[in-house]
Formats: structure tokens, sequence, C-alpha cells
């Protein structure tokens, strides 16, 4: 440290971006994966949707929990133990017997992740200066945004060369590199005042946003108007309002309600909330596109993600537009391209091909980077340094069921509107294929592997249904991400007022 200011910043900034982006990698590696799992461990589905949510279902429900421990213990502290329990699960995945094993082992990576994340930030936070604070988040962003696209494309590779567990063993390599290069770089930082922990409120919000994610996860898949998806979100809102509760009357909460009081923390959440349902719900409808509709593989189609890309240049330059525009135009404005390339994505036609998709992309990209760095930015101004962790941690929550509802609201407007839009197609067929190629495109497309006028009918049907779908859908979070801009030009102030607070480094 020199005049409080840690000299080797931006050398750990690199560790701690390395260890943000295993997590967005295993985030979207595993999805390419799947029709693996189902031939060489007999996952049913019931087990593949498991294999994937197990990891979000720990992984959120844990977030403010762990960043309240790495504030109190230690946040280089949290990092560590999260890198290494990452590491063991990561392993244990690859050579998982079966696909009971492998919802496990993914939970306890969803313990790791939950350790890692709000520690990065929390830690960014800590050693850079407020002036350099906006830059260094928007590198954050972007190596988060990298993680996520280089996903599909490594997991679509390594299924060509090697066997399914090579999609975990990936993480073993980048999880020894920011392990060993954190020991000199990356600096001990927690509260200086080493306030008590919270066990009623941590179980509290545990409980709460498990039972809420929970609810998000299965509500396409049971019905959003069903007895058990009411009962989850019902179980939510009680466990979650009991937390605010307990929050104000405790002496030592773990997240102080009065952070919500500062339109910088609120409308900032909500800002990433929107725009994480915009891309996780995107992501989620456009691969089935580009692999059922346009007929690529699943390393083909990873390729084809790749001009979101853009938010890796847009994130770290939103921190120079800011400085000279303020927050507010920043994140509408960004909020606004996602919504017009959401828009141009809804009206791509089956016969259009790839141009206009690579185009919606690059769009979102830009939008989605110019809105996560000065959102994030705008939380964590708004904390004091003591509460970094449970700060980014509340930051990483809203992230995790903005993009768990984008999925699932997305993927329930599209899979209603698919089957409406295919039935007329599916008169003739027996009644099991009807109802699979009903179901969803994947189904109907195995169903059309013949020859002939019927299966060409059926399959091309299909394309145009799902095509149709995937506009209906995507109509949905262009309106959400416009929405979003509006909220942040009546809310998100323009500029951000740091209140200088200790640290603790």
């Amino acid at each position: 440290m020199t005049d409080g200011v840690y000299q080797r910043r931006w050398q750990a900034l690199g560790v701690l971006g390395l260890s943000l982006m295993v997590i967005g990698m295993d985030n979207t590696v595993l999805n390419v994966a799947l029709p693996t799992l189902v031939r060489d461990l007999g996952a049913s589905a019931s087990q593949l949707q498991w294999i994937v949510d197990a990891y979000v279902l720990v992984f959120a429900g844990l977030l403010l929990t762990m960043g309240a421990v790495g504030d109190r213990f230690g946040r280089r502290r949290a990092l560590d133990a999260g890198l290494l329990i990452f590491l063991t699960g990561s392993v244990a995945s690859a050579f998982a017997g079966s696909a009971a094993v492998l919802i496990a082992t993914r939970a306890a990576m969803g313990v790791g992740g939950a350790l890692i994340m709000p520690s990065t930030l929390s830690i960014i936070t800590a050693i850079f200066p407020a002036e350099e604070r906006g830059r260094a988040i928007g590198a954050w962003a972007a190596t988060a945004g990298l993680g996520i696209i280089v996903g599909p494309v490594a997991g679509g590779w390594l299924l060509e060369h090697f066997w399914w567990g090579s999609v975990f063993l990936v993480n073993v390599p980048i999880v020894g590199v920011a392990l060993l290069a954190g020991i000199p770089l990356v600096p001990e930082s927690k509260d200086p005042e080493a306030t008590p922990l919270d066990p009623a409120g941590a179980l509290l919000s545990i409980a709460g946003l498990t039972a809420l994610v929970y609810g998000i996860i299965e509500a396409p898949h049971r019905g959003w108007g069903t007895g058990s998806t009411l009962v989850s979100f019902a179980t939510a809102t009680v466990l979650l309002g009991a937390f605010v509760g307990w929050e104000r009357r405790t002496t030592h909460p773990m997240l102080h309600m009065g952070f919500f009081r500062d339109p910088r923390f609120s409308a900032g959440s909500l800002s990433v909330t929107l725009v994480f349902f915009a891309l996780f719900g995107s992501i989620f409808v456009l691969t089935q596109h580009l692999q059922f509709v346009l007929g690529y593989s699943a390393l083909a189609a990873g390729l084809r993600v790749t001009p979101i890309a853009t938010l890796v240049v847009s994130a770290p330059l939103s921190a120079r537009l800011v400085e000279r525009v303020g927050t507010k135009i920043v994140v509408a404005a960004g909020l606004l391209t996602v919504a017009v390339g959401l828009a141009v994505l809804a009206g791509v036609d089956v016969g259009d091909g790839y141009g206009p998709v690579g185009w919606s992309l690059a769009l979102l990209g830009i939008g989605m980077g110019a809105t996560m760095a000065p959102a994030t930015d705008s939380i964590m101004g708004s904390l004091p340094l003591a509460k970094a962790g449970v700060g980014s941690a509340m930051n990483d929550t809203t992230r995790m069921v903005g993009g768990a509802l984008g999925v699932a609201v997305i993927g329930s407007v599209m899979s209603s509107s698919y089957a409406a839009a295919v039935r007329p197609a599916l008169a003739g067929l027996p009644r099991p294929a009807a109802s699979a190629a009903g179901d969803s495109i994947g189904a109907a497309v195995g169903v059309a592997r013949g020859s002939g006028p019927a299966a060409a009918h059926l399959l091309g049907a299909a394309r145009a249904a799902f095509t149709a779908a995937m506009g209906d859908a995507l109509l949905i979070g262009a309106a959400v991400a416009a929405l979003g801009a509006l909220l942040a030009v009546c809310f998100l102030p323009a500029r951000p007022r740091r209140t200088v607070v200790a640290s603790g480094t």
C-alpha cells in the first residue's frame, strides 16, 4: 500500500477476472453436453433439469450469506475457499458415475460459486480508489460476459474431441492458476468492525431465495398457476418478508434495509436484474434456433453466439462514457439498445439465415455491456466499503434471479406459442409422436428424421412454428428491457455521490 492505495491492484484484477470467468463458463458450457449425458449416463429429462438447476439453486440461495461471511472473516479467504470447493466439485463432476452423483457434485460447485462471485467484486471495491473503480468494474463485467460466451464454444469443441467429463475438467487449470496467482497478488480485506454474523437472517435469506428460485425454475414445467408453484412463491414471499422484518430489527443485520432507500442501490439492482432477464432468456431460445432451425452443430452454434462479445468492449468503455454523461444516460441507453437488439431478433423469419441473428447479437452485447458495468458500479458506490461483500452478493443475487426469471418467462411464452402454432401440422401422426413433436422443436426434429413428404412437411412446420414462437417470446424481453430504460431515466441518479469510508484493507 502507498497512500492507502494497493499498488498491484491491476494485476490482482486479472486474477479476480480469471476467478469470475470460470463461473460464467460453467453457467453455459454444460448446456451443450446435455444430449451426451442422456446417452452416456442414461439421464432422464428430470435429471437433466436438475443437473443444471442444482447448481443454480444452491448458488442463488447462498449468495447473500457467503457475501456476509466474506465481510466478516476475509474476502480473500472466502475466494480461496470457494475456488477450492469449485475445483473439487469440478473433478468429482467429471468422473461422476451416475446422474444422481452428478446432481450432488453440481450442487457442491454451487457452494463454491457462491463464495467466489461476491468475493471478486468486493475485493475490487476494496482495493481500487473511487476514481478508478468504474473502469475496474467495467473490466470485471467484461470478464463475466467473456466466460458466458466462451462456455458454449469450449463445450462444443471438447465434446467433439473428448468425453463429456472434459467440460468440467476445463475448470481445473483456470482455477489452479487463479489460486496460485492470487497468493502474491490478491490482498486480504474485511469489515474492520468485525460485526457478529446474523444466523437468523442467513437462514431466512437462504430459505427464501431457494424457494423463490425453485418456484421460478419449476413454473414452466408445472405451470404458473398450479398449486406447487403458488406454494413455492407464497413460501418465498413469507420467508423473504420475515427476512426484511428481522433485518430491520436486529442490531447487526446481514443486509441493511436502509441501502434500498438510496436510488443508486435500488435502481442499479433493478437494472442488473432486467439486463440478465434479457441475456439468459434470449440465449436460451437462440441456441435452439441455431441448432434446430438453422441446422448448426453444437460447436457451430456456440461460435455463432460470439458476436455478443461486443459486451467485452462496451463494458470497459461504459466507464469512460459515465465520466462524460453520467450513469443515468449510459444505463438507459444500454437497456434501450438491448430492447432494439431483441426486437430485431424477434423479427427474424425462418428463411432469413444467420445474418440478422449476428447483427442482433452484436447489438445485445453492446447494450448489455453498457448496462452491467455502470449499474454495478452504482450499486457498489452507494455502500460503505466495509459492507462490500454483502453488497456484491446482492448484485450477484439480482443477476441470478433475473437470469432464472428470464429463462422461465421467455421459455414459457415460447413453449406455449410453439405448441399452438405447430398443432395443425401434427394431424395424422401417431399420438405419442404428435405429443412429443408438439412439446419441443428438438423432439419434432427427431420425429421427422424419416424421409418423404410427410417428414419434410413436419420439419418445415416445426421450424416455422418455433421461429414465430421465438419472436413472440423475445418481444416480451424487448418490452422488459425498454421498461428498464424508462425506469433508469426516472430513478437512477445521473452522477454517483461516493462516501469515503475506511475499507478495512
